[in-house]
């Protein structure tokens, strides 16, 4: 099980790779870093790519309805016998993590890679791979992240 220094050597192993990091999305910190980054300053690109992590994990229109949904509005009664949205549930089933696998951003010379890491504690790391557009090939990146992912150990 590869800890974060094996798992960006490995991310920066696959073919086009140009820069690699591991983010917390809460924070917009890289935890580690390897390789280019798209605007020179890791920590930028961190951030940046936290915002756009944080709004696919939490914005209810990536999260269908259903037992790995994360949490769910739901109505509670209010003192006078009306319907709220006030309230919120945890919904049912064993999934904490957050409901999107992967995200992928396409520009004219790359693609971005960020791929949700569940955790023992609060699943808010993802990877995030700057992959080239002519010698990457994002299948096999996209497949390497997964695994990557489920192997990896954050101490």
């Amino acid at each position: 099980m590869p800890g974060i220094d094996a798992c960006l050597h490995e991310i920066m192993a696959l073919p086009g790779a140009r820069g690699a990091a591991i983010v917390d999305w809460t924070s917009g910190l890289a935890l580690g870093t390897a390789g280019e980054s798209p605007n020179g300053d890791h920590e930028t690109t961190a951030t940046e790519t936290a915002e756009l992590a944080r709004a696919a994990a939490e914005y209810p229109a990536f999260a269908p309805d259903g037992p790995a949904a994360g949490p769910v509005a739901e109505p509670v009664a209010e003192p006078s016998g009306g319907p709220s949205r006030a309230g919120a549930r945890e919904a049912s089933g064993d999934d904490k993590g957050p409901p999107v696998e992967d995200l992928i951003v396409t520009s004219r010379t790359g693609y971005h890679v960020l791929r949700f890491v569940e955790t023992t504690f609060d699943s808010s790391v993802f990877l995030h791979l700057w992959l080239d557009r002519d010698t990457g090939n994002l299948a096999l990146a996209r497949l390497r992240l997964q695994q990557l992912a489920e192997r990896l150990v954050l101490a």
